[in-house]
């Protein structure tokens, strides 16, 4: 029989996202209470527009007068949550609640302890394409920095969809040094050497072309991994 886990906890970073973060919101927080779980969404806010207002009705909100960026954001939101399962999806709603849901339910079927979302499978589908360039990115820094350097097995590193059994986060997160982009490449990486099963699940995704990624933030992604691959990183 498939372990059925508590409370979920649902962190959403949200740096300046006050045009889409209420549907974002409002189709999870319908889609979690009619799947009949116990849940909590955190959504973890450090820009300067409305997005802590509008975020207010639907959770938890954290409120930083600060840049966390992308991983700083997460892991406040690791800090705050109560749930026996962790995750969190973007802001953007690319990946819909059920597809997120569809997480959990692989991890309480086998027990992993972290499942991630995978739009690079055969049996992913692609509702709208990343551009041919941001396309061709992706699939190098995952091969590259994912693969090559971390030795993940992973097929898709940085999809914005991934769920954690609490325990494992408590060990990891107090690791952790990253706070950009690049943070779940260090994340898997050092669940992976906590001995923490990783499982990849094939989603519906729909890509948001208005993505607050820009490839200026890629050399630094690529020194603060290699940094602390080698050890080198001091964490703050």
């Amino acid at each position: 029989m498939p372990e059925v886990i508590g409370l979920l906890s649902v962190i959403v970073p949200a740096y300046n996202e006050e045009k889409r973060i209420e549907r974002t919101l409002r189709d999870y927080s319908e889609g979690l209470r009619a799947s009949g779980r116990d849940f909590e969404i955190i959504i973890v806010c450090d820009g300067v527009d409305d997005t802590a207002r509008l975020a207010s009705p639907y959770g938890r909100v954290l409120v930083f007068n600060h840049r966390l960026g992308k991983g700083g954001g997460v892991l406040e939101g690791f800090k705050a949550a109560k749930g026996e399962i962790v995750g969190f999806t973007d802001a953007d709603n690319s990946l819909k609640v059920d597809q997120f849901l569809r997480l959990v339910e692989e991890m309480e079927r086998t027990g992993a302890g972290c499942v991630i979302a995978d739009r690079k499978s055969k049996e992913s589908m692609i509702l709208e394409g990343q551009y041919l360039v941001r396309r061709f990115a992706s699939e190098a820094f995952n091969f590259l920095l994912s693969r090559a350097i971390f030795g993940l097995r992973i097929r898709d590193s940085q999809c914005g969809g991934k769920v954690f059994k609490r325990e494992y986060i408590e060990k990891v997160a107090p690791l952790m040094v990253c706070r950009g982009f690049e943070f779940d490449v260090e994340l898997l990486w050092r669940l992976k050497n906590a001995g923490c099963e990783i499982r990849e699940v094939p989603v519906v995704w729909k890509d948001d072309k208005r993505s607050t990624f820009s490839f200026k933030y890629v050399p630094s992604m690529f020194f603060s991994l290699m940094k602390v691959r080698l050890g080198l990183y001091k964490r703050v």
